[in-house]
This record gives structure tokens, sequence and C-alpha cells, in this order.
């Protein structure tokens, strides 16, 4: 197999377009069934589930947890979920795998901890390419997504989208089974 990859020179929103592009293409290529994107404040599930709501798609928009930058509130505004869920994709808001009470301990306690090394291994690979394969194993870990399907995931560096990849999907619980497949997109820095 061949395929092209796009290698953006520096992170951030501003390559969330052309991961449109290289997901809209992927997709034309080889049919995936299953597009799991991560989207804070809303803009880019909006931009992705509007672009290919008639492809009869399963799309996942996966957000931050409840509460994750403060108390009691939700970063992506209830009408922008409405729209996206009127495109026909579904919104997962849940706690971050590699952000959650271990991040709190390491916090308090100053020791490292098996996940905040499997994030810091993942990001390796830039920080959309862990988010990636987070937001992969949150959306199984749900029963959003097939476990063992071929998954395609777009996630970006603070904001917006800089990176897409393709995953075999697993639960977190089998962590050890999830399988980046395909690098399509990313940032060089």
């Amino acid at each position: 197999m061949e395929r092209k990859v796009i290698y953006f020179e520096k992170a951030g929103m501003e390559n969330t377009s052309a991961c449109l592009e290289v997901a809209q293409q992927a997709i034309a290529e080889s049919g995936y069934k299953h597009l799991v994107v991560a989207s804070t404040k809303g803009e880019t599930g909006m931009l992705f589930s509007t672009a290919l709501k008639d492809r009869g798609m399963n799309i996942v928009i996966v957000t931050h947890s409840h509460g994750f930058k403060e108390p009691n509130t939700s970063e992506m505004p209830a009408e922008v979920r409405q729209t996206i869920e009127q495109n026909g994709a579904r919104v997962f808001t849940g706690s971050l795998l590699t952000h959650s009470i271990e991040t709190a301990f390491s916090s308090k306690f100053n020791g490292l901890y098996p996940t905040t090394v499997v994030a810091q291994s993942l990001r390796r690979f830039g920080e959309g390419a862990k988010v990636c394969c987070e937001i992969v194993m949150m959306s199984a870990d749900a029963g959003l997504i097939p476990e063992g399907a071929e998954i395609l995931a777009v996630a970006g560096t603070t904001r917006g989208a800089d990176s897409v990849l393709v995953i075999k999907s697993a639960v977190s619980k089998r962590f050890m089974d999830l399988k980046v497949l395909e690098i399509l997109a990313k940032p060089r820095l």
C-alpha cells in the first residue's frame, strides 16, 4: 500500500482545513466507516460533522470532561453540541484517559505514574497523535465505536486539528491492543 502523508511545518489550528481534506481523501480511498474527532469548544466538531454528514459514517466528536477547566462547566456550548448532533454526529464527554485520577496524585505527590508515562511517550509523536489514541479508546470504552476496527482519528495541539491517524481500536482495558496503523498528517514540530 502506498499513501501520501502530510507534514505541517508547525502545530496548530491553521492546519484544520488541510486535516479535513486528508480525512475526506482517506474516506474516499479506503471507505472508513468510523471517524473520531477531538473538539474542545466545538468548532472542529462542527466543521467535520457538517462536511461529512451525508457520508453515512459513524462520527463521534469527543470533548473534554465536564469541569476540565473550571468546576461545573462544559467547554462546548449547548447550542454547538446541538448543531453537531443535528449533523448526525454523536458528542461524547468523558474523562481523558491520561488526565484522570493519576493526574491529581501526580500533582499532589510529585510522583510518576503509568498513565503519565504513556502520555509522555505518545507525545513523542505529537500532542495530536496522543489525543487521537486517547479519543479512540474513550469512544470504544463508551461503546460508540467497535473494538478492533480501523478508525480514522483527528485531533490537534491546543485548538483545531493538525493530526490524522488510522488506529485499530481497543478499549482502555486492552490498551496494548491499540495499534497506530497509519499517520496521514501531523506537525513536524
